[in-house]
Order: structure tokens, then sequence, then C-alpha cells
């Protein structure tokens, strides 16, 4: 495909062969000479820093006032707690901050070690390193602690995260109390991103990038999320023939179908019959009461399963919506009718 006389990249394959939930390669061509380093170095940046994830952002440990403590009969100090907890990868299906909790005792006269996978969580949290090294119990020692986890971008500074974000002024928030301790958190889900350009024919070059993540997201949806928001920030570039006091009406008019979308009945999207009547038998009728529900309230209904998940949030993302919305105000549902598929909306 040619734009203006420029070759534009017509596919990307994955290597099958290497592909795991964590790790990926894909080839990306044909580019011009210069374009494969430009669109290579973006979306490398973008992977690494503008992607949503989950993590510690503070935590209390039962008999510490200061991350300068020890922690009797435990083998490691609190700074050192502290290294291993923010290697924590942890998967939320929820954008509302949720705890995690470690209550470990050593009965036994010998050393016990505490890992990862000691930890408990509720239904919407996930720790997905079960073998990641936390400390070790000394005979007849104990470790009690609590974690807050938040959702976010990028790596954020413990001072940071005291700062109310919304305000202009450097506003802190409420005093914490004695013993809890404010940690650096990194939210990113890729760890690493590395890419080559290699030369192709007729003065052509291709793509080659390999992602890895820590489990939360797997490669592929990765790159798409970060390759979508670096498109969107070129967008406002691409609108020749727009002045930017005409933007305004186009942000009402994408409001206006979003609340289209949220009133129709789950009926009108012209699910299977095992799944219509999976969200029949939870009460769910609207997609305004189902995009509210996370993947974990849906699986948690009698014969819905994994098929039916999928299938749903293909239609969803059809709409640009997605499971585990926040709404301010349900709409009102719309009188009944079938829909035309969204993507031709």
């Amino acid at each position: 495909m040619h734009i203006q006389g420029l070759h534009i990249p017509e596919k990307i394959e994955w290597n099958k062969e290497t592909l795991t939930p964590m790790y990926g390669q894909f080839t990306y061509q044909p580019f011009e000479r210069t374009m494969a380093r430009l669109i290579g170095n973006g979306l490398r940046r973008s992977l690494l820093s503008s992607l949503k994830g989950a993590a510690v952002t503070r935590l209390k440990i039962e008999g510490v006032l200061h991350e300068y403590s020890t922690i009797p009969g435990v083998l490691e100090d609190v700074a050192q707690l502290i290294l291993q907890v923010k290697k924590l990868a942890i998967k939320m299906n929820s954008e509302t901050p949720r705890k995690m909790s470690l209550h470990v005792v050593n009965p036994l006269s010998d050393m016990r070690e505490i890992t990862a996978g000691d930890i408990q969580t509720d239904a919407d949290v996930e720790v997905l390193n079960k073998d990641l090294h936390l400390a070790y119990l000394d005979k007849h020692g104990r470790l009690d602690m609590e974690m807050d986890i938040e959702v976010g971008r990028g790596f954020i500074l413990s001072d940071l995260h005291k700062i109310d974000m919304s305000r202009t002024d450097y506003y802190y928030k409420e005093e914490l109390p004695i013993g809890v301790l404010v940690i650096d958190s990194n939210f990113n889900p890729v760890h690493k991103v590395a890419f080559e350009v290699i030369p192709a024919e007729q003065e052509l070059s291709k793509l080659v990038m390999d992602v890895w993540t820590n489990g939360s997201i797997t490669p592929q949806d990765a790159v798409a999320h970060a390759a979508k928001i670096f498109k969107d920030q070129l967008s406002v570039f691409t609108n020749f023939r727009e002045e930017f006091e005409e933007t305004e009406p186009r942000v009402d008019e994408e409001e206006e179908k979003r609340n289209e979308y949220l009133s129709m009945s789950v009926e009108e999207l012209e699910l299977s019959v095992r799944s219509n009547n999976c969200l029949k038998n939870a009460n769910i009728r609207t997609v305004s009461e189902l995009v509210q529900k996370t993947e974990t309230d849906l699986l948690k209904t009698r014969n819905f399963g994994k098929k039916s998940l999928n299938e749903i949030k293909g239609l969803l993302s059809d709409m640009n919506l997605s499971l585990g919305m926040k709404l301010d105000e349900a709409p009102a549902e719309k009188p009944r009718g079938r829909r035309k598929k969204a993507a031709a909306a």
C-alpha cells in the first residue's frame, strides 16, 4: 500500500513458536528506510511508559513503625522486604484500590521461606509470580502485613503517592496512620522492549520487536494498547480541514453514541443462546448493567465460561466499551430492536 509515494506496512506477524503469555516477538513490514526506526522508538516508549498496571502503593507491618526497622523473627529487615514487595506481578480486574494481606506463623524449629504464594487476595486480584521470595521466618517467627494495591501508569515515587494530583498546588492527602509505609510503585506491566531494523528488498526495511511482560497482559494486547495510545497522541495532526474549535462537537457525538450503546438491551447484542441465557439468569438486562460487571463477576454466573466471556468482550470492544467500567448514571433502556454491527456504526 502507498500513500503519496510512501510504503505503508501491510502485515504484522507474531512468532508463534516462541510466543508465551509473557514474551512475544513480531515482525512488521515493509517500511521506508527511516520509518521503521521511527515507529520502533515511538512504540517502545509507549510500551514502557503508557500502559496501565497494578502495584503495591503502601503497606503496614505489625510491630513496625518505619522502613529502617527490623522485624523480630524475620531474617530480612524492612527495607529488604519492601524491595521484594516491589517485584510482585499483580493482575487486577478492577480500577478501584484493593487490599492484600500476609499472615504467616512458623511453628517449626527450622527456618521457613515466605513467598508471594502466601499472600491472600480477593477475587479481583491475582498475584502472578507466586514463587517470588519475600522473606525467611526464623523458628517460631511471625509476619503480619497488609498491602494496598492501586492501578496506575509508569513509575511513581513514594512522595507522589502522598500528593493529591487532582489539585494544581502541592496539597497532601490525609495524614497517614502511624506505621503505614508508602513505597515507590512500578505500575508498568511491560518489563523490557527491544527492537531491530532489518534491511529488506528495494531499499525497504522491516521492524522486528521483542516484548517482555509480567504476565498481567499478553504481548499482543500490550502492543495493541500501546499502538492505540501512540496513534491517539498524533490524531490531532491529521485533521487538516478542521479548526481546533470544531473538535468539541465531535466529543459530544462520541458521548451520544456511547450512551446509545449503553442503553441497548443485551438481547440486541445478538449473543449466542448460552451467553444470552446466562445474562438473563444473572438479571443483566442492559449493556449499561453488563459493562459495570467485571470478568470475575460474570465467571461466577452459573454455566458462564471463557467462551461466553470472550464473545461478550469482543462485542463490547466493537462499541469501544469494556467490562469493569464505572458509570456515573446508568442510561435508560431504549425500545428494543435489532442492532446493526457496531463496527459499521
